[in-house]
This record gives C-alpha cells, structure tokens and sequence, in this order.
C-alpha cells in the first residue's frame, strides 16, 4: 500500500443527495486521503438506495487500490454519469473499502456531514 493512502472511521452522520433525493445517511462511513488529494467519503453500500444507481461502462485500474466500477445516478430529473465508484476487489491492504462506495461531488450532488 501506499504509504500515502490512510482510511480511518468518520465519527459524525454523512448524507449523500441527488437531484432532491437522499441517495443514503450513514454513521458508518470511512474517510480516505490520498497524498494531497481532498478526502474523499467512502458510504457502506448497505446504508446507500443502490436503485438509484446502474453500473457504467467505466472502469479506472489504481495500482494501490485495484480496479474501480462505476455508476451512474438516476433521479427523476437527470442523470449524473460516473458520478460514484467502488472497489469490489480492493488490493489487500486497502480490504477496508471492499462493499464501501464512494461520490463524486458537484453542483447535481452533495455529500454533507450532519
């Protein structure tokens, strides 16, 4: 692993909206910071509405984290193309992201601590 890559447990709630629906609200969520990269909150799967999402076409390959699949978010109003990802089979160091996912966020989507 990347000596430069830290996961650790968020203590507060973070809630993930888009397009005025609240895609999830987790407890359980993990943080991730990479070097000088902005921290990026990582949502179990189990606490997010996974309807509102279709897998993409996308994939990314990091060699520290392993290969990514993406989703597209379906609300009412838009779609937000590639806007989360997830690691299914996450390089043995990073186990911790395994049924985890992750959001990009933008003007269509939010990720907020309550």
């Amino acid at each position: 692993m990347s000596e430069n890559i830290k996961i650790h447990a968020n203590a507060g709630t973070y809630v993930v909206r888009a397009g005025g629906a609240v895609l999830g609200e987790s407890s359980n969520t993990l943080e991730l910071v990479e070097g000088d990269h902005a921290p990026v909150v990582y949502f179990p799967q189990e606490d997010i509405a996974m309807a509102f999402l279709d897998q993409s076409e996308q994939r990314t390959t990091c060699p520290f984290k392993g290969e990514a699949q993406y989703y597209n978010i379906v609300t009412k109003s838009t779609t937000i193309h590639n806007a989360a990802w997830a690691y299914d089979k996450p390089s043995a160091a990073l186990e911790k992201l395994q049924g985890h996912i992750a959001f990009h966020a933008s003007e269509k989507l939010a990720i907020e601590e309550l």
